[in-house]
């Protein structure tokens, strides 16, 4: 299981959408768009799941310790 992530166009930074799912599954949904506010410029990005990823816990936490 990990975290849905997108980009901020702003900063470039990595953004936590906040949803969970396994990568599998989200690589297996149709296209959907959505809506995440971003910490870095404090405003709400619009995304496609196109642009966005899964990021495993355990490598979100060895960013984070980094």
């Amino acid at each position: 299981m990990g975290m849905i992530m997108v980009r901020c166009p702003q900063t470039g930074r990595s953004i936590e959408t906040g949803m969970e799912m396994e990568a599998e599954r989200f690589q297996r949904m149709p296209v959907f768009f959505s809506r995440t506010y971003c910490p870095h410029c404090r405003t709400y990005h619009e995304w496609f799941a196109a642009h966005a990823w899964v990021e495993e816990t355990r490598d979100r936490a060895r960013v984070a310790l980094a």
